[in-house]
């Protein structure tokens, strides 16, 4: 790749990575092309659709998060509550992460099996109830995560959805 394309790319990404935290999937990739100075066509040369470039932005910080879930502990409860927690620090943060979880894409496959390996270790243990699929999961965490974007408190929520999740067997 030639400098001058190595520096538009990374301009790119750059306001990526600043539109989609602010704003989310839905901002428009011409948006993104002006706030990077280069033309919508040289978007496109680099990120042929505009979940590639969401995938390149986000899966960074996806993987890592990722990452955490597969490093188990001897507390199956423990690890979902601080993945979830994580979830919701990240989307407190940046508003791409429920998006994250929402539109299609490999990254957003491997999230949901980290989610769901998680669930299935913490539901095994007794400490979550057996009940809740990972599409369930899934969906209470893009409803918990849409309604902080619109001002409710985070805390609270997580507070909400991990209580719903616990299991009333005795582990």
């Amino acid at each position: 790749m030639r400098a001058d394309a190595a520096r538009n790319r990374e301009k790119v990404l750059q306001a990526a990575r600043e539109l989609f935290a602010a704003e989310g999937f839905d901002v428009p990739l011409d948006e993104i092309a002006a706030r990077a100075g280069v033309g919508p066509g040289t978007v496109y040369r680099h990120f042929p659709t505009k979940q590639a470039l969401f995938q390149a932005v986000t899966e960074v910080r996806v993987a890592a998060m990722i990452g955490t879930a597969e490093q188990a502990s001897d507390d199956a409860g423990a690890d979902l509550t601080a993945f979830l927690t994580r979830m919701a620090d990240e989307a407190a943060a940046k508003r791409d992460m429920s998006d994250a979880i929402a539109v299609p894409s490999e990254l957003r496959d491997r999230l949901h099996a980290a989610l769901g390996t998680l669930l299935r270790r913490a539901q095994e243990s007794g400490q979550v109830r057996t009940d809740v699929t990972t599409g369930d999961l899934v969906a209470l965490m893009k409803g918990m995560l849409q309604s902080m974007h619109e001002g409710a408190n985070p805390a609270v929520l997580l507070r909400v959805v991990l209580a719903g999740l616990q299991s009333s067997r005795k582990p």
